[in-house]
């Protein structure tokens, strides 16, 4: 609600009247128009999308780490296989 008040003084010995406006309000209602939903809205998207991008990269580290864990298991059996050649290298050298 907005209340003018309007107020008029004589000044006694002059005769001169003044004239002072006041306007008062009770402090109207504003309309956010809807830039705090979009800007939450966008919030929300870019939270989703963040999580999505490093739930991804976590994944693709962890292939990485099973990759990196079966070329080792692999570099491992070979290195068996050739101990086991050598010692049977070794023990046909032996018996003749």
């Amino acid at each position: 609600m907005t209340e003018e008040r309007i107020t008029e003084t004589r000044d006694p010995v002059t005769g001169d009247t003044h004239t002072t406006h006041t306007v008062i309000t009770d402090g109207e209602t504003r309309s956010g128009g809807g830039s705090g939903w979009l800007i939450a809205i966008v919030l929300i998207i870019a939270v989703i999308a963040g999580v999505f991008i490093f739930s991804n990269m976590s994944g693709s580290e962890v292939a990485k780490d099973n990759a990196i864990e079966n070329a080792a298991n692999n570099v491992g059996e070979a290195a068996q296989q050739v101990g086991d050649a050598a010692q049977d290298a070794a023990d046909n050298l032996n018996t003749n």
